[in-house]
């Protein structure tokens, strides 16, 4: 279907919901949501089946379906994204199958880059956090290999409240009080300054992957380096956000 199809495809969805013309949307955007479930389960690696990733994510696309609004011109695939990725994340966390001894892994890494950021008044490198645990480099990296799925929840959680939220009010509101383009501009502000304590690697990763939405493949050609080492400057990036973010939540509850 091309795009003056689906444009009135919408217009008809938006005067006559029926279930027929539904279905023609979901069968249409079914791409969308194999693209976003791809994304996530490069991170939850054999724990959770794909397929099972798409059957949550078509939840989270009927979902925004049913809600989005085509007349006030906002991009229909930004919306459903956040939907259909909530929706999946929603599910992983009800299932609660991330091991005790992950759990209990991510909990000393938080507090040891805390604990060195609080000192030190800088991010800490890999060496300086290996000494921190008194663990030898080689254990620290399997460490981050293991927790870099609860990186990704907790920042999608950040992301989702922030944007999401962003978006639902636009759909809701024409005008935006003093107080909400303040808070933005706090997130803004807050998200630049945890943006800073990255290197260059981990900055460009973060933001080709979260803004430019390109898969770990086609960052590890911009980049030049293997995808194995993508996803390690992904994970220590998390890992470094993670304690920034976590720091300042009040900012991305609406």
């Amino acid at each position: 279907m091309n795009a003056e199809d689906r444009e009135k495809l919408w217009e008809e969805y938006s005067i006559k919901k029926t279930s027929g013309l539904q279905e023609k949307l979901i069968i249409e955007y079914t791409g969308l949501v194999k693209i976003v479930a791809g994304r996530l389960s490069m991170y939850l690696g054999y724990n959770v089946e794909y397929d099972d990733l798409v059957g949550y994510g078509v939840f989270g696309l009927i979902d925004a379906i049913d809600k989005f609004d085509y007349s006030k011109g906002v991009k229909f695939e930004t919306y459903a994204s956040l939907r259909i990725r909530g929706a999946i994340l929603d599910q992983i966390r009800k299932m609660d199958w991330i091991p005790r001894s992950i759990r209990q892994k991510q909990r000393k890494l938080d507090q040891a880059y805390q604990s060195f950021e609080t000192r030190n008044q800088r991010a800490a490198n890999d060496e300086e956090i290996a000494e921190e645990l008194e663990i030898p480099l080689e254990e620290l990296e399997l460490w981050q290999n293991q927790t870099k799925v609860t990186n990704i929840i907790s920042l999608d959680e950040f992301m989702e409240q922030g944007s999401e939220g962003s978006i639902e009010k636009s759909f809701a509101l024409s005008y935006e009080p003093p107080e909400r383009i303040i808070e933005k501009q706090e997130l803004k502000n807050l998200l630049v300054k945890t943006l800073e304590t990255l290197t260059e690697k981990e900055k460009t990763v973060i933001i080709l992957y979260y803004y430019e939405e390109l898969t770990l493949k086609e960052i590890s050609l911009i980049l030049e380096v293997s995808e194995s080492r993508v996803s390690q400057l992904h994970t220590k990036a998390l890992q470094k956000m993670k304690i920034k973010l976590g720091k300042n939540i009040d900012i991305f509850l609406n």
